[in-house]
């Protein structure tokens, strides 16, 4: 089973590197971006094969080290 964890700085976050590309993107002519937030996405290869072991599993990996839940909101795909 595969899963996908999507982190992202929760609103209200500063984000400067979100900031730092869209003023770069204005630079190379690209004028009708407007607010940019910028995230991560983790891939993990699961030797799981129940779903719900699974999903809580990569929950909890995400609490304890693939996301600072003070800062950050994450999203998990599982397939498979």
């Amino acid at each position: 089973m595969k899963a996908r964890v999507h982190v992202t700085l929760k609103s209200g976050v500063l984000d400067p590197q979100g900031k730092a590309i869209e003023h770069a993107l204005g630079s190379l002519g690209f004028s009708g971006v407007g607010h940019v937030r910028q995230g991560k996405v983790i891939e993990l290869d699961l030797v799981e094969t129940d779903r719900a072991k699974a999903e809580a599993s990569v929950d909890a990996m995400c609490k304890k080290l693939l996301a600072n839940t003070v800062i950050e909101n994450y999203a998990i795909e599982l397939e498979g």
